[in-house]
């Protein structure tokens, strides 16, 4: 073999190769449908409620995400049990809270007091499974190598599906509709359903609490010390469990009130509900920049819009069916795609100032 055909770089060759292959079969997918004459049965109001319908699944992936998020830019560890922390405040407020309160009529005469039962249930239920997973599960593996949490967490995801299975059975459980949140609002002369407005509106809400929680506050300021340097932040003080516990606790909380965002839109809980949202919060961490707080936000919208979007707008351009199961395929090779040409996500190259 030559000496020219040694040099070349292989792996960087077949890289290079891939990538192009997906920048064709992007284009194509986006452009073929001109050529072939496909994807024309849809109007501008069908897009726009993909689009709608895309930004409210994407802000209950941004709020789940934020769990992910916070608990990297503290411990540099994936939380997989996260998505337990979610399903488990959704289950047990739809148990004890909302099926009692619309068999008596509650929900249709106090609607706001309802919700807000609801919220505060789901809430405290995934805070409290999250600080005891953090105390029993986490902290004794503070200093251990990170392949030992990271097993932990996933054991731990396990453990609290099985429980809450046996807890409150294996079948889906009917989450009531609200009677406020029925039909549609009309806003600049387009119909959009109730129900995704206000999960929309919610998600904007608690996002930008959070963020100010985060940079505003003294004890944000605290956790964000703790996610620089843990040694040098007990040195001036700073009560380092604590500040994680409260990370954990705040993650949870966020979880929390998307699953029962989660369970209005789709009307119904199970114990394994948590695990799809989870993994998709979790890519959608990765495409912001795990570990920005704005990151999670950015990429579980991004997620969420490419999701709803992305079948109708490529798939019939490559000749396939835009059905609804297809949606984890585009989903992930955005993911694919963030990866190779911008690793560090979508406002990664923050991680260098700031973790949280």
């Amino acid at each position: 073999m030559s000496r020219r055909w040694r040099n070349i770089d292989y792996v960087g060759l077949v890289l290079w190769l891939f990538r192009a292959a997906i920048i064709i079969l992007v284009l194509w997918g986006t452009f073929g449908k001109i050529f072939l004459g496909r994807g024309n049965d849809y109007s501008s109001s069908d897009w726009i409620d993909f689009t709608v319908a895309g930004l409210s699944q994407g802000s209950l992936y941004a709020l789940i995400a934020l769990g992910y998020t916070l608990v990297y830019g503290v411990l540099f560890m994936i939380n997989f049990a996260h998505g337990e922390f979610f399903m488990s405040g959704a289950m047990t407020a739809t148990v004890f809270v909302a099926l009692p309160l619309s068999q008596k009529g509650f929900l249709d005469e106090h609607p706001f007091m309802s919700i807000l039962a609801i919220f505060l249930t789901s809430m405290t239920v995934s805070v409290s499974v999250s600080l005891l997973t953090e105390r029993i599960a986490y902290r004794p593996l503070r200093r251990a190598p990170r392949l030992v949490p990271l097993i932990t967490a996933i054991g731990a995801s396990f453990f609290w599906q099985y429980f809450f299975r046996g807890l409150y059975g294996s079948s889906l459980i009917p989450f009531p509709e609200f009677e406020i949140l029925k039909g549609t609002w009309d806003i600049f002369g387009l119909s959009f359903r109730k129900v995704q407005v206000v999960v929309m509106l919610a998600s904007v809400i608690m996002l930008v609490g959070l963020y100010i929680f985060v940079m505003r506050t003294k004890t944000g300021k605290s956790i964000r010390a703790v996610a620089e340097n843990k040694d040098v932040a007990a040195l001036m003080g700073i009560d380092v469990d604590r500040a994680i516990a409260i990370t954990f606790a705040t993650g949870a909380a966020m979880a929390g009130a998307a699953g029962v965002l989660y369970a209005m839109i789709f009307r119904q809980v199970n114990f394994f509900m948590g695990f799809v949202p989870g993994i998709k919060a979790f890519t959608a961490a990765v495409l912001g920049g795990i570990g920005s707080v704005p990151g999670a936000a950015l990429g579980g919208l991004f997620l969420g819009v490419i999701e709803s979007v992305g079948p109708p707008l490529f798939l019939e351009g490559l000749g396939l069916p835009a059905t609804h199961q297809l949606k984890d395929v585009i989903a992930f090779t955005m993911l694919v795609l963030v990866l190779i040409f911008r690793p560090q996500g979508i406002v990664g190259e923050r991680l260098a100032e700031e973790k949280a």
